[in-house]
């Protein structure tokens, strides 16, 4: 396969999972809609790690750590939210005995992390783009 398909592919599967977060918080399910969205953040930044390092990105779910392999070069701010929304695919998956993942998952606090969902993907999709 070439590294064209290969960004496509991690891109395009990205892409409907956004759609699969939207439903998510659309119909209330706002912890899952946060874990989806991590997906989607993760699987840009492997786009990313294709386009500017290899064919085969690293299998881990942590965002920052995949950023730093894909040498892209982050603020203070933007690191704090890859660390954030790595915290998404941690408390959903493996939540805790209180729920205290699933209480914190009210409106107010999944609108404004589908926000930054929102402006990494952005930002990533740009750099995708760039030739």
């Amino acid at each position: 396969m070439k590294k064209d398909a290969f960004i496509s592919y991690w891109v395009e599967s990205a892409n409907r999972d956004y759609k699969a977060m939207l439903n998510l918080y659309q119909s209330k399910d706002y912890h899952w809609s946060l874990f989806i969205g991590h997906l989607v953040i993760e699987k840009l930044i492997k786009a990313v790690y294709v386009k500017s390092i290899d064919d085969n990105p690293p299998r881990t779910h942590d965002l920052l750590r995949l950023a730093e392999k894909a040498k892209i070069h982050t603020t203070e701010e933007q690191k704090n939210i890859l660390d954030l929304l790595t915290t998404f695919n941690i408390n959903a998956r493996y939540p805790d005995y209180e729920q205290s993942f699933y209480k914190k998952c009210d409106y107010d606090f999944t609108k404004a992390n589908i926000e930054k969902i929102n402006e990494v993907r952005a930002w990533l999709l740009s750099m995708i783009e760039k030739e």
